[in-house]
């Protein structure tokens, strides 16, 4: 009764381990498919956002104060 015992033990070894091992694969391959393609690189940007062509006249009369500093508020309907 032992050796049909040790036996199924050892079966049940092998087959966990080769479980794991394909686990194991299986884990490193779908790893490696959901990482993006190429080296990674910075978005390239403009330093300030663009402005419409109406900015510059929509606050051309504004009277700065003693620090240089003027407020402009554009409201537009729409």
């Amino acid at each position: 009764m032992t050796g049909r015992r040790s036996r199924l033990w050892r079966w049940a070894l092998l087959v966990w381990a080769v479980l794991v091992v394909v686990a194991g694969g299986l884990t490193l391959w779908l790893q490696d498919s959901t990482e993006p393609p190429g080296p990674y690189v910075w978005e390239q940007s403009s330093p300030t956002p663009s402005l419409s062509a109406a900015w510059p006249s929509a606050c051309a009369d504004v009277t700065p104060d003693e620090q240089g500093w003027g407020a402009c508020l554009t409201v537009t309907s729409g």
